[in-house]
């Protein structure tokens, strides 16, 4: 099971960009055969899948409310997940997660399948 540790997150004005980190740690602590996915959970509401990346490098993403303005991207030598935001909104604001599974072939949307889950970091759009 991997340790997993987000970064990156903050308090950003409207239309401005923030790039996530998912630092994975631990013994045996690559990345490449492991699925990671990016979720996001704003106050009172559930948790989201925004996008998922394959061993392969192949994405999927969920969430139409950012597609076009959140990337995902793997290094796997670097051992680290990136979540590149572009124009954020204030619905954005959130505590975004990642989580990785060592089956490397398959996205899930729900966080709970995923066997190494991280505590999120904080991302706040706001002016």
């Amino acid at each position: 099971q991997l340790q997993l540790v987000e970064s990156g997150g903050g308090l950003v004005q409207p239309g401005g960009s923030l790039r996530l980190s998912c630092a994975a740690s631990g013994s045996g602590s690559s990345l490449n055969n492991y699925v990671v996915a990016w979720f996001r959970q704003a106050p009172g509401k559930g948790r989201e899948a925004i996008s998922c990346i394959k061993s392969s490098g192949m994405s999927a993403h969920y969430l139409d409310s950012v597609k076009g303005r959140f990337t995902i991207s793997r290094d796997n030598a670097k051992k680290t997940v990136y979540l590149q935001m572009t124009d954020l909104k204030p619905e954005d604001t959130a505590l975004y997660s990642c989580a990785a599974l060592s089956s490397g072939y398959v996205c899930y949307e729900n966080f709970e399948d995923y066997d190494s889950r991280g505590q999120g970091t904080q991302v706040t759009v706001s002016s």
